[in-house]
């Protein structure tokens, strides 16, 4: 990317980037007869968040030009949306960005209730479990970016501490969603299934011990000088850059703006917790590690909110619509998985009527009526969208996500050129872009 100033002195500068393809770059060099090095650095290197190309011009340690090569990952996954029913969306766009499938998850759900016409119908319970594991899932996935920021500058113990504290987290999502990872929990009307009673006491001493973990990693890194000189100051981008790239989550806080999604446009009854959204103004790598170190005890606030909830607000974790309610009351089987007989003797015995229903929502799924909504939440890395589009069928006609991680990663040149060959990894790991999202 090149950039051209114009206007006299008494004038503000107009700025106007410019972008070509390699080849062309290549042309140039060869007529103008300079010698340009070009390193790729990618895209198998450990060190890119997943399979990114990036394309460095260095003049010896100094980068001269960076471009993201993006594309790699590719999966088509919104395209096999529209290939299937909205009660399977859920399993698809949590697999994106594979560390804040919640996210997805419940983005997609709340476009679909909007769509219905039943936002307000959702149980109360299943807001409080849906937000729980927002932010249990919010804590997970910075605890990985702490770690593999850490470990990027040769920190292994800062790695290891912060993935043994991300296992506390997703002991609990396994414990109520059944899986770690690409969970598929958050359905279209409420949750998969109820959390266990036994749950509410491991979310207690979950609290404790999450801030004993993040106080030894704070310890780690905030108080390490060479940590410190590694990223004080390295991978500037202020304000009006973030404004100009559509920069949300971590890094447009860390120039002055408390944007939050939760806060701006709250959803799932995010305006009725007690939480701040943490902010700073020095722009740089190290300001965006304490933000995020900040925003895990934020969450911990908020997880320990929905502890007293659960206690308190007993009740469904489903639409009352059956035209709409995927089975929720499940109970599992002596082996852990699978539904115990009971419960099968009481789905098959109560209603033929309802067996068949069942069977028929399963397999062929409930129709939307036609129409187009936009929703927005705030993910680990930023303001995350989904656009869906229905034609009155029982699948999206159009399902497209606004994943940050694609809109964030526009901003590695700024952060890298003019810099060293070694801040290069710095300012990734500062952006936290996880490639799942960007290449969907």
């Amino acid at each position: 990317m090149t950039a051209h100033a114009t206007g006299s002195a008494h004038e503000v500068p107009e700025f106007t980037a410019e972008g070509a393809d390699w080849s062309d770059v290549v042309e140039e060099a060869a007529r103008l007869g300079a010698q340009r090095i070009v390193v790729n650095m990618g895209p198998q290197h450990p060190s890119t968040h997943g399979v990114l190309r990036v394309m460095l011009e260095i003049e010896g340690e100094l980068i001269t030009e960076a471009r993201a090569g993006v594309g790699y990952l590719h999966t088509g996954i919104e395209k096999n949306m529209e290939w299937r029913t909205w009660s399977q969306g859920p399993t698809f766009c949590t697999r994106m960005d594979y560390l804040s499938s919640m996210f997805q998850e419940t983005v997609f759900c709340l476009g679909v209730e909007k769509l219905l016409g039943v936002t307000d119908d959702v149980p109360a319970r299943a807001s409080v479990l849906r937000i729980l594991m927002m932010e249990l899932n919010r804590i997970s996935s910075h605890l990985v970016s702490l770690g593999a920021g850490g470990n990027e500058l040769g920190a292994t113990t800062i790695m290891t501490t912060a993935f043994l504290a991300r296992e506390d987290a997703l002991r609990i999502i396994e414990a109520i969603s059944g899986l770690r990872m690409n969970n598929a929990y958050i359905r279209p009307g409420g949750v998969a299934v109820d959390a266990p009673e036994a749950i509410i006491d491991e979310i207690r001493a979950f609290d404790g011990k999450m801030k004993a973990k993040i106080g030894e990693l704070s310890d780690l890194m905030l108080k390490n000088p060479f940590f410190l000189s590694r990223t004080k100051g390295i991978a500037n981008l202020n304000l009006s850059g973030c404004m100009t790239l559509g920069i949300t989550g971590p890094l447009l806080r860390s120039a002055g703006l408390p944007y939050d999604v939760r806060k701006a446009t709250p959803y799932c009854g995010y305006e009725t917790y007690d939480f701040q959204v943490p902010v700073s103004d020095d722009a740089d790598a190290f300001s965006r590690t304490v933000l995020r170190i900040e925003e895990v005890y934020e969450s911990l606030k908020i997880i320990s909110q929905c502890a007293d909830r659960l206690e308190a607000e007993p009740g469904p974790v489903m639409i009352a619509d059956k035209k709409i309610a995927w089975p929720a009351q499940l109970t599992l089987g002596p082996d852990g998985q699978g539904n115990s007989l009971e419960h099968i003797r009481t789905i098959m015995g109560t209603s033929m009527e309802a067996l068949i229903h069942h069977f028929k929502l399963v397999t062929q799924g409930f129709r939307v009526p036609a129409g187009q909504v936009w929703q927005t939440v705030e993910a680990p890395r930023g303001e995350l969208g989904v656009h869906l589009v229905s034609d009155g069928g029982t699948k999206p006609y159009r399902a497209h996500f606004r994943d940050p991680s694609f809109n964030n990663l526009q901003a590695l040149s700024l952060l890298c050129e003019g810099g060293q060959l070694a801040d290069v990894v710095v300012a990734l790991a500062s952006l936290d872009p996880v490639l799942g999202g960007v290449d969907r």
